[in-house]
């Protein structure tokens, strides 16, 4: 009997969720293991429930209908490359049991020789990174704009994005203060699109020519490789010392934009000025934005310290989490829309500038469409890591423009990928192919997936009956029009090595995102740039940066020298004020609750009474749950996720205190660290940091019964900003569940700025 993959997969959920009761992300696998090692032979297990995979088109973008498993594994049998049985994989064949290696063993070679060159070369940048499945619904609202069919309302565009750090390898850890990357590969019906964002909208250089400059002061030194994924050394902040274009950058990765608490709270922009042409040939320029549902929300400096050391794979595990847990999550995108006029300026801002941005508050973001993420890969190598994405992907309705910057990665990104996935036929690999049917008259190279058929792969022809032929230039009709270049008029000019004049200001932006941050965030900021010029060895190159922030903010620069025990130079240009934009603040809300962690701490000699339903009652709301005890298994049926030993405040995004646990027989410094804490002694220790750390961090805390006396234990007033407490788990958790909502309780920062 034929058993469909999903339907036996769902099974296996539906079972596993009645062992966990409530469901908590990250069951390794579609089928709980068993005790014994298998022996009756079977198929391949199916993908989880919340994986998907690359269309199963050909290389040459037929559909085949083949279920997304037909690229797995297909035998019940172990095999060789050629599809031969094996009967043993764990003996190499010897002369003797004791004798020498036989060079006849064919399978050791092959299986050998395959794992030796399993690796590929990472990414020069962006080489850290997590991907995910999903689709794009457009609005309709970008059609006088642009002709690109995936905007027309109701169209439903699959799509895999691919987030990543920009500085580490790819062994790096998630939360370092470092850029983000935000690519989209759009499968449109005329082809892919891809548009590679960052979550900060401006960028270090203003000429692409200088990016092997910044990325190479960014990397590691070269003597030591060290540091690691990181800016907070020498030659990081010689270079944007000496390129003071660098600063307004520079100034969004010291604030709280550079650790995000998620990437589903992660802003993403295009960076440049695109160019869009709609169906009667009007152009405008155009930059795109990427809103989280969820609203954009960043770690504290503490939490991401710890975090790096705790679970350094956070930013993508949160991903792959919430996608398995149903809390899908969003963004939407918009655009900004500027005249194209000859001059490529809007508000006295050159638009082909892309360290400046253009504020909100003059030109509205207009939402044009929707990006749900809702399957995570199949095989992270095959999508993630293979995943190709360039600029210069484009479809008709969009095109780029003469940003220096844009133009060099219209070079760039073609040429990496020659160096990373083999040759020129990447595109043909399952994660980069399109949806429609292409014929490139591209043949042979490396990994030619292709079975080209014909003898005559140029233009014109007459022995394959003239295909392929070009199609028309009229623009009305979807199915016909073809990618269009805009016809913009270039000006006759001298060649020069040189910006124009508009390039000049590298100030006032990076003052005006200064003055539009709250008190707060002001604080985080002189804290960021305190710490990675202190990581600094040469005085000149803090005293080099000093002076840049003597020309963006006088407080700023005062604060951050004092830090470093250096006189505060005074400015040497005349400072500007701009109008503060609201949009570039992150204090704001209220936004959705879905997938944020809750952390419940439970006594079993406690009263549990309401803990159940509390749990059913925040899973229900498209949060998880996580029980955290004294010890793993169960408690009263209700399994522990985590314990007082493996658990730590990070995980959380609130905390509930549903009783006061005496000091468990681990709570003991020798074999737990973090049974050191300050706090009462009648309270386990490891509970009492964790409620200092989630106060510490401006979180939610809520508690009830014995819970109260617990955070009198840690030291907590239950009269604080963001503490709840009530007679029942439910009265409480209404009350956490509107605080919640702001991310964190910002009263609870102290500030001096």
């Amino acid at each position: 009997m034929h058993v469909n993959p999903k339907d036996a997969a769902r099974a296996a959920k539906d079972k596993l969720e009645g062992l966990l009761d409530v469901t908590v992300p990250g069951v390794p696998g579609p089928a709980p293991a068993t005790l014994e090692e298998p022996t009756t032979p079977k198929p391949p297990l199916p993908p989880k429930p919340d994986q998907g995979a690359p269309a199963t088109g050909t290389a040459t973008g037929a559909q085949t209908g083949a279920p997304p498993t037909a690229r797995a594994q297909q035998s019940a049998y172990l095999t060789n490359s050629t599809g031969t049985r094996l009967r043993d994989t764990d003996h190499s064949l010897k002369a003797g049991s004791r004798g020498p290696t036989l060079l006849q063993d064919h399978h050791l070679r092959e299986k050998i020789t395959h794992f030796d060159h399993e690796r590929i070369p990472e990414r020069v940048v962006h080489a850290r990174g997590a991907g995910a499945h999903g689709v794009f619904e457009g609005y309709g609202t970008a059609e006088s704009v642009s002709m690109a069919g995936l905007f027309a309302k109701g169209r439903r565009t699959p799509v895999f994005t691919r987030f990543s750090t920009v500085l580490g390898s790819r062994g790096s850890a998630d939360t370092v203060r470092d850029t983000r990357g935000f690519a989209v590969k759009f499968y449109t019906e005329e082809g892919n699109w891809d548009l590679v964002a960052n979550n900060i909208p401006v960028f270090f250089i203003q000429d692409g020519i200088k990016f092997p400059d910044v990325v190479h002061a960014g990397k590691p030194h070269p003597d030591r490789e060290i540091p690691q994924a990181q800016s907070a050394h020498d030659t990081f902040w010689d270079f944007v010392s000496l390129h003071t274009e660098a600063q307004h950058h520079t100034m969004w990765n010291m604030s709280d934009r550079g650790i995000p608490r998620s990437y589903r709270m992660m802003e993403g922009f295009g960076v440049h000025t695109f160019r869009c042409i709609n169906a009667e040939g009007a152009t405008s320029l155009v930059k795109f934005h990427w809103k989280p549902k969820l609203g954009v929300h960043s770690l504290t400096w503490e939490e991401a310290q710890m975090i790096n050391g705790i679970d350094p794979d956070f930013h993508r595990r949160d991903l792959y989490d919430a996608i398995e847990a149903g809390a899908h999550p969003e963004w939407e995108l918009g655009i900004q829309v500027f005249p194209d006029e000859p001059d490529q300026m809007f508000a006295g801002i050159d638009l082909l500038d892309p360290t400046k941005i253009v504020p909100e508050e003059i030109a509205p973001v207009q939402p044009i469409g929707k990006l749900t993420l809702n399957a995570n890969p199949t095989n992270f190598f095959a999508e993630t890591e293979q995943v190709a994405f360039h600029v210069g992907h484009l479809v008709p309705g969009i095109d780029v423009t003469d940003d220096p910057l844009l133009q060099t990665r219209l070079f760039s990104y073609v040429d990496t990928q020659l160096s990373r996935l083999g040759g020129p036929n990447y595109n043909q690999i399952p994660v980069n192919r399109p949806h429609v049917p292409t014929n490139d008259m591209f043949r042979d190279g490396f990994h030619q997936h292709a079975v080209h058929s014909g003898v005559a792969p140029y233009k014109p022809n007459s022995l394959d009956g003239g295909c392929p032929f070009a199609a028309g230039a009229d623009l009305s009709e979807e199915d016909t029009r073809a990618f269009v270049e805009a016809a913009v008029k270039v000006s006759e000019a001298t060649k020069v090595r040189e910006n124009p004049a508009s390039y000049d200001d590298h100030y006032s932006q990076v003052r005006q995102f200064w003055l539009s941050m709250t008190p707060v965030e002001q604080e985080h900021i002189i804290r960021a740039y305190t710490f990675e010029l202190g990581k600094c060895y040469e005085q000149a190159v803090k005293e080099r940066q000093l002076q840049s922030l003597a020309n963006i903010d006088p407080v700023l620069c005062q604060e951050v020298a004092t830090g470093l025990g250096l006189p505060a130079p005074e400015p040497t240009i005349e400072l500007q004020d701009l109008e503060p934009s609201p949009a570039l603040s992150q204090v704001k809300g209220p936004f959705p609750p879905d997938g944020r962690m809750i952390g419940i701490v439970v006594d079993p000699d406690g009263d549990l009474s309401g803990v159940d339903a509390l749990r059913r009652t925040i899973h229900g709301a498209g949060m998880v749950p996580l029980l955290i005890g004294p010890h793993g298994g169960t408690i009263e049926g209700m399994p522990v996720q985590r314990t007082f030993a493996t658990g730590r405040s990070v995980e959380v995004d609130v905390l509930l205190v549903a009783g006061a646990p005496k000091p468990a027989p681990d709570a003991l410094t020798n074999r737990d660290a973090k049974a050191g804490a300050a706090g009462s002694p009648a309270l386990d220790p490891r509970v009492a940091l964790m409620v200092q750390e989630c106060h510490r961090h401006a979180k939610v805390i809520g508690a009830w019964g014995e819970g109260v006396t617990a955070l009198a234990g840690a030291g907590i007033s239950a009269d604080d900003p963001g503490v709840v407490t009530g007679g029942s788990p439910a009265d409480v958790f209404t009350g956490v569940s509107e605080q919640m909502a702001f991310h964190r309780v910002w009263d609870r920062f102290p500030t001096a700025v």
